[in-house]
């Protein structure tokens, strides 16, 4: 008990929290013994290792606006998009972490040197795509001109009109909408500043933190896995399905096929740094609030799974989470709406 209250006042401070990579409650090879027994074809291969580039993509966006409001955009020099605006964006290299892959993307695209302050949303797409939008400030550099043109872009400007460009995708839209809300919120509450924990994992990993009340008095429970030591639920990603669909799966395995009214409310935490040499540990795992919406006492568990009641002032601040804003977003797209 004091263990799992402990890890969740760390998780919602986005801190690190000491359980083991082993603690995997519902692995790929259980996903596709749940699918035969359905007489089905396993659709996933039963051991994935998520390799950088290879068979897993991760990429960053940075959206930063400065005082007047206007927006970091880039000019395209890939031969597929050139002369086309977007935000500095690209693909993560081997051996760093979100936040510098961010820093170094503006600085190549832009010419600009940028403090990340904090995630603003994860998109994900069939299970091994993954966007991590996030915003800062500038706090140096050179706006880049026509005159330093390279392979990265053509130059960059702050933009406040985005009807004068030619985009290279509209996707970018809800990004900076989301930033600017951010930006300027005043009294108006968000979600904590959130950057990613450091932290190697050799699979694709979610881990929840599934909330309910209890009718009796009205307190808070999380729900825990029995499985090994007390821990909270943690899935594999299916690789070449997407986050929403290994989401339900895991969930019917925990509550059975009459599942409770829930709804992913969105991203706690990141773990993820990419492993140098490639290969070894490219994989992450992210925590997700997962709300139910009827009380514990109307909810029947499968084996191995248990509730534990937190304290009030505890239940009170993952509470607090569910409101507008309080949580970074989890997007889940199309395939064809990919844009790396």
């Amino acid at each position: 008990m004091d263990s799992i209250e402990e890890n969740i006042k760390l998780i919602l401070q986005g801190k690190d929290i000491e359980e083991s990579q082993e603690f995997c409650d519902f692995t790929l090879e259980d996903q596709n013994e749940v699918t035969a027994a359905k007489g089905v074809a396993p659709s996933s291969p039963a051991k994935f290792t998520p390799v950088l580039k290879e068979n897993v993509c991760y990429i960053v966006a940075a959206v930063l606006i400065n005082e007047e409001g206007h927006v970091l955009m880039m000019q395209e020099a890939k031969r597929s998009c050139a002369g086309q605006w977007y935000l500095p964006a690209g693909r993560m290299e081997e051996g760093e972490t979100i936040e510098e892959a961010a820093r170094r993307e503006v600085l190549e695209e832009t010419g600009m040197e940028t403090e990340i302050t904090t995630l603003l949303m994860v998109e994900s797409a069939s299970g091994s795509w993954f966007r991590f939008v996030v915003t800062g400030n500038v706090i140096g550099g050179t706006l880049k001109t026509p005159a330093n043109a390279d392979q990265e872009s053509l130059q960059a400007k702050w933009v406040e009109d985005f009807g004068e460009l030619s985009l290279r995708g509209n996707d970018i839209y809800p990004l900076i909408q989301r930033a600017k809300q951010y930006w300027g919120r005043q009294e108006e509450p968000w979600h904590p500043s959130l950057l990613s924990i450091t932290k190697p994992y050799n699979r694709l990993m979610i881990r929840l933190v599934i909330a309910i009340r209890k009718r009796v008095n009205n307190r808070v429970c999380i729900l825990t896995s029995d499985k090994t030591a007390t821990h909270l639920p943690v899935t594999e990603i299916n690789p070449v399905r997407s986050v929403h669909s290994t989401l339900r799966k895991y969930m019917t395995e925990i509550f059975g096929s009459d599942l409770p009214p829930h709804r992913p409310q969105g991203v706690l935490s990141v773990e993820l740094k990419t492993s140098s040499p490639v290969g070894s540990h490219d994989g992450m795992c992210m925590t997700i609030l997962v709300p139910i919406r009827k009380a514990l006492e109307d909810v029947p568990l499968i084996d191995k799974y248990s509730w534990i009641e937190l304290s009030k002032a505890l239940g009170e601040d993952l509470l607090a989470r569910m409101g507008k804003n309080m949580i970074i977003p989890l997007n889940v797209i199309r395939v064809s709406t990919l844009i790396n």
